[in-house]
């Protein structure tokens, strides 16, 4: 503590005390918390700077704002882009998400008002998106889990026009997912001038692992 009994302020956490894997296995058994049913999710503990609705049928948050869902890093940066927008990191590696955090206590102390509309919560979407989310309540997705199972799954949560954004480091993943996306009826790409246009497209490259990875050896995201 400071001198005269004040805190201190929340520093940037520093990523060499949160070493994690790249990759985390969505089928194993983790220790995690969910609610039993998307209307028994806590948001208001997640989001305590924003005034919300009470529950109606399509969940907390339906009839108020779009609601952006990535893994946790990608969050943070959508948040300051679309502050109008409520940002939900939900990631399965404990470390990303526990370093995420603390990431957004610093930023929400550096910077007074700003980053209320971005949280973080460790979870497996693989297994428990129906917990959080009712039907139709989400506008945009970015996901490295792409199946066959689960974009049936996605477009369930997704709303008409919902968008899905996917960004990888591995050719063969980029043609695997661009091949299971094609096939499904729920599905469509956007037209390249809609894609031309898009603020989310420029952005996901610089704020994901992936894109990151794929930007040092000199390919194209």
């Amino acid at each position: 503590a400071a001198e005269g009994g004040e805190e201190e302020a929340p520093v940037p956490p520093q990523k060499r005390f949160y070493r994690q894997r790249a990759h985390s296995n969505p089928l194993a058994d983790h220790t995690l918390r969910y609610p039993p049913r998307p209307q028994d999710m806590d948001w208001a503990s997640l989001f305590p700077a924003v005034s919300l609705t009470p529950c109606s049928p399509r969940g907390v948050l339906g009839g108020r704002v779009g609601v952006s869902l990535t893994p946790c890093p990608p969050a943070v940066a959508l948040a300051e882009l679309f502050p109008q927008t409520l940002a939900l990191g939900l990631e399965l590696r404990g470390k990303v998400a526990a370093f995420t955090r603390a990431r957004l206590r610093a930023l929400r102390a550096a910077r007074p008002g700003h980053f209320g509309n971005v949280a973080c919560v460790r979870g497996n979407a693989m297994k428990h998106l129906p917990h959080f989310f009712h039907r139709a309540q989400r506008t945009k997705h970015k996901w490295r889990i792409i199946n066959p199972a689960m974009l049936a799954e996605y477009g369930y949560v997704l709303r008409p026009g919902g968008l899905v954004y996917t960004v990888t480091d591995v050719p063969e993943l980029h043609q695997w997912m661009l091949q299971h996306f094609g096939e499904h009826p729920l599905f469509e790409p956007l037209p390249p001038a809609q894609l031309a246009t898009d603020p989310l497209v420029p952005l996901l490259p610089a704020v994901t692992e992936e894109g990151q990875r794929a930007q040092r050896a000199g390919r194209p995201p």
